[in-house]
């Protein structure tokens, strides 16, 4: 297989620019939430979506109108999803409490 090295210089200095250059250094308005609260409403959101769609799949599954295969698949990203929140939200609580230890 032959690469073409203009091809390649290109495709070299387009993965070499940095972020900023590239938008992905400052939000854009049409793309993604403006704030961490948004960032963060939207993982909860996903989050929620991925475990309904793990239900979704296993009420398939047991009126037989799922692939197995596709059923475990869901199942295991609702699994990861959801050990996933449970360690952020832990997280979350252990920062909590060490604000909380701070002298004032």
């Amino acid at each position: 297989m032959a690469v073409d090295i203009n091809n390649a210089i290109s495709a070299y200095n387009a993965a070499s620019r940095p972020a900023a250059t590239m938008g992905l250094g400052s939000q854009d308005k049409t793309e993604g939430p403006e704030d961490f609260a948004g960032l963060v409403k939207g993982a909860i959101q996903t989050s929620i979506e991925t475990v309904k769609n793990g239900e979704r799949m296993s009420m398939k599954a047991i009126a037989g109108q799922a692939d197995l295969t596709e059923v475990v698949t869901a199942v295991s990203a609702a699994e990861v999803t959801l050990q996933t929140v449970m360690a952020v939200r832990d997280k979350v609580i252990t920062a909590y409490n060490e604000i909380m230890r701070m002298p004032i």
